[in-house]
């Protein structure tokens, strides 16, 4: 018959060891996990591995115990525990509750004592243990019945200790490891030992004489006058020790293995709540694998409501919804393939006034299109905030290929989530049912739809007030939504391409490419593969012998930053660093636009609103925000982009400075609004502001590093960051930087006042109160919190002007809507707004995108849009 398990966990040794193991982790609201995540997976992975009938934690008190009494110095020198572990011993208490896992702990005794009872109880009951611990001192415990679980290489690797295995690889028994102990003493309990005396003389010793007292019986055969010396001076500090080192076995503590039993269920519905709370989703699904009635807790029909399958236009005509007595929500089964012109609406499901609806569009527009398409207008083109919905870009672009323009929606939980918190990876209806209701389902893709339908209503009134009471409805309602419309209408409209420039763009960068390739061979002497790292590295460190910067696990370092360093010590640097600079143009910006242009000949790059923590739009298949233009091949790659037409042109209106415009105004710095009010040109104001020279003297040299300074102020930049990007010293770099907020002092009382109320919170607000979690400004570790400090500072300013380039493509948008103009906006990057305009619109266009751009929100300094026109967008800008 097959023992039975118990599984005894070291709680304090395991917390330790997975706080200092695995690299800070913090919720998006600063609670620290680490700790909690390492002893859960840790735990988790025992479990499933070992199957236990039995489960206990062990803890230490904060009470002395009987060491303390015997010996004062007993564990003097420990230093404090970090407050960011202190904070998650209860988390840990809570999960191990909520597991029905029983904690033992008392007064006066340490957990290693409790384990000991514990295993000698388990041995005496026939049931075999498995004590889990970072700590060795428990070593002494093992026999052929308990086993000892040594957790190595942070929480991953393991090892597995009994009796046999001691004696076979340490040359001593469980019980001869305190004598061990006791000889070499334990610096992290401060234990003394015996002075002199390691670990490799404290092994042979044990190994030779069996223990300490038969050591200190036969001192006259011990060799070595050094040793024996310091074994008579300390024998009594050696026998101390090994009390002191050994783990009682007999702390009169009730077990009773009915209450340790494993239980059958977990309190999964707490777990799910704690789990959410620290953001813990992959270990969740562990959980409930490993629950007994996982099944249950995953599979069990999550909605019973009845749904009416409409696949006939005729079971369509008899579907009236009255938008005027009660919301409808909505969700959106498209069809995305990263190709426009594939995208489609396949189905719609709409709960409707206790009734749930799953139609089947793609199936009614192949019976008759033009009856589909008048019900989806009679639907949705009077629909203007009354449908509640999730995820509704694409929808919108599905819809506007049908015709139908689908009005604005009145909430889209997608949108709000990702408000309440901008920093998770995604928004899915599953992810937000499940964080926000507490509730987890899976299943096919329709099931998916169905549930997360049925859970809409609630998910929409839990973030209904969540936003409310984060004062965000100006910024969902007003901006974000109506956004969603925008940039829906932008991907429709696409980018129109010459194929023809593209073609010959690609042939010039091949033959660049071909050229450089030999001019690199014949430099190297010999031909090899410019990509590789490794054969590069050959050529240049080993068969050029230039200077090594820096290496790699596999080789030497070969990075731009490496390249960069060592120009003008060999004339093949300059060859390679241009070589790549061709190869990723023409792979990216030749090959991969030839991949994406649609039947339409234009591209329909994909914008998401969702991506980044800024608050800034993403662009995607292909990214057109990321177009180099630092040097006039990357340039060149904007002449493939033109207008729609013979009868348009390219319109680039471009916001000055945005971000130190939104710096001066958060800051309320007198000196930086006055230079905005009053000057011209920004960088030549600062450089005579810094330099102390008048104006007309400032010299390009000072103007470029003013206009350093200024842009990296904004990024939180330190002296050595800034004496790199200006070749100056350290020094230098200081002075320019402490010059610079002397000028404008409360530049710097923003930047510590921002930093304070982020430590304060985690987190920082824009001007329109988007928020920003920045957890990392309360991180322990200096590289860490130097980042959240840099973070804090930007995110403001670079929120707000996220905000601001927002409402001007919401506002022009609207009024080219309004005024019927045949001008459309067709991309965004950045602070510039692209639009394609028809030369008969171009000059009341041109007027109303600028007065939209400039009159976003009120500041204390203008906001300047810069307007130009060209043939393509190189000619644009």
């Amino acid at each position: 018959m097959e023992k039975k398990r118990l599984l005894i966990l070291d709680g304090n040794s395991l917390l330790y060891r997975a706080f200092y193991a695995i690299p800070e982790l913090t919720t998006s609201d600063g609670i620290h996990t680490n700790a909690v995540y390492g002893f859960t997976s840790m735990l988790l992975r025992m479990i499933d591995e070992l199957t236990p009938d039995y489960i206990v934690t062990a803890f230490d008190r904060a009470a002395p115990t009987f060491r303390h009494v015997e010996y004062g110095d007993y564990k003097l020198g420990r230093k404090k525990t970090p407050d960011e572990l202190s904070m998650q011993f209860p988390i840990v208490r809570d999960l191990l509750s909520k597991l029905a896992i029983n904690i033992f702990e008392l007064d006066g005794y340490e957990a290693d004592d409790l384990i000991g009872t514990l295993s000698v109880f388990a041995e005496n009951n026939g049931i075999e243990s498995y004590i889990v611990t970072g700590d060795k001192d428990a070593l002494q415990l093992a026999t052929d019945n308990v086993k000892v679980v040594i957790n190595k290489k942070g929480m991953t690797e393991k090892e597995i200790y009994d009796k046999e295995r001691m004696i076979t690889e340490l040359g001593v028994t469980p019980k001869q490891f305190i004598d061990v102990k006791g000889l070499m003493g334990d610096k992290s309990d401060n234990i003394p030992g015996v002075p002199g005396i390691g670990e490799k003389t404290a092994y042979k010793l044990v190994k030779e004489y069996g223990n300490i007292e038969n050591l200190l019986n036969n001192l006259d055969k011990v060799s070595g006058k050094k040793l024996k010396e310091s074994l008579i001076e300390y024998s009594e500090q050696a026998i101390f020790s090994k009390k002191l080192a050994t783990i009682i076995t007999d702390v009169p503590v009730d077990i009773n293995l009915e209450s340790i039993k494993s239980k059958e269920e977990f309190d999964i519905k707490g777990i799910r709540e704690l789990f959410y709370k620290l953001q813990f989703k992959s270990l969740l699904e562990k959980v409930e694998k490993i629950n007994g009635n996982a099944n249950e807790a995953k599979d069990e029909p999550i909605v019973n409501a009845e749904y009416t399958d409409i696949h006939k236009v005729s079971d369509l005509n008899e579907l009236i919804i009255d938008l005027e007595k009660s919301p409808v929500y909505a969700l959106f089964d498209v069809k995305d393939t990263n190709v426009f012109s594939k995208l489609y609406l396949n189905k719609l499901y709409l709960h409707y006034e206790g009734n749930n609806y799953s139609i089947h569009i793609q199936k009614l527009i192949n019976e008759n299109m033009e009856e589909t398409i008048q019900w989806l207008k009679k639907i949705f083109q009077v629909s203007q905030g009354k449908i509640i919905s999730h995820s509704v870009k694409n929808a919108y672009s599905a819809m506007l290929k049908l015709g139908v323009d689908l009005s604005l929606i009145k909430f889209d939980t997608e949108i709000a989530a990702y408000l309440i918190e901008s920093s998770k990876s995604e928004y899915s209806l599953k992810t937000l049912v499940e964080e926000y209701l507490r509730e987890s389902f899976q299943g096919e893709e329709e099931n998916l739809f169905v549930n997360g339908l049925s859970f809409l209503p609630k998910l929409y009134e839990v973030q209904k007030t969540r936003i409310e009471g984060l004062n965000m409805e100006n910024l969902l309602y007003n901006i974000e939504q109506p956004l969603t419309k925008a940039i829906a209408l932008m991907e429709c409209e696409g980018f129109n391409i010459d194929n023809i420039t593209l073609d010959t763009l690609g042939k010039k960068f091949k033959e660049e490419i071909d050229s450089l390739t030999k001019e690199i061979y014949e430099l190297a002497d010999e031909s090899f593969n410019i990509n590789s790292p490794k054969q590069l590295g050959k050529i240049l460190f080993e068969k050029l012998d230039l200077p090594v910067i820096k290496k790699t696990k596999t080789g030497y370092s070969t990075n731009a930053e490496v390249l960069e360093a060592l120009k003008g010590k060999h004339p093949i640097l300059e060859k390679i660093l241009y070589y790549r600079q061709i190869t990723k143009l023409y792979s990216t910006y030749i090959e991969g636009l030839k991949a994406v242009i649609d039947v339409d000949g234009r591209i329909h790059s994909n914008f998401t609103q969702t991506v980044t923590t800024t608050g800034r739009l993403s662009s995607t298949e292909p990214n057109l925000q990321n177009i180099p233009i630092k040097y006039e091949n990357g340039r060149a790659i904007r002449k493939v982009f033109i207008p729609f037409n013979e009868d348009s042109v390219i319109l680039s209106a471009d916001y000055s400075q945005i971000e130190l415009r939104v710096l001066a105004h958060i800051s309320g710095d007198d000196n930086l609004i006055s230079a905005f009010t009053h000057s011209s040109d920004i960088h030549t104001k600062t450089a005579s502001e810094v330099f102390g020279v008048p104006v007309e003297e400032v010299t390009k040299t000072m103007r470029s590093n003013a206009k350093a300074v200024n842009f990296g102020i904004v990024y939180g930049i330190g002296d050595f960051s800034l004496a790199q990007d200006l070749g100056i010293s350290k020094a230098q770099a200081k002075e320019y930087i402490d010059t610079y907020l002397e000028r404008y002092p409360k530049v710097k009382e923003y930047m510590d006042k921002v930093v304070e109320e982020a430590e304060g919170s985690s987190y920082v607000t824009t001007i329109l109160n988007r928020r920003r979690f920045i957890p990392e400004v309360n991180s322990s570790n200096k590289v860490v919190k130097a980042l959240g400090k840099r973070l804090a500072m930007n995110a403001p300013i670079q929120g707000s002007a996220a905000d601001i380039i927002k409402i001007a493509m919401v506002n022009v948008h609207k009024k080219l809507l309004e005024k019927q103009l045949k001008s459309k906006l067709i991309l965004q990057v950045h602070d510039e707004l692209i639009l394609n305009v028809y030369k008969d619109e171009l000059e009341q266009v041109s007027a109303l995108v600028k007065e939209e751009m400039e009159n976003v929100l009120s500041l204390s300094v203008p906001l300047v849009a810069d307007v130009s026109v060209g043939e393509n967008w190189y000619e644009a800008k």
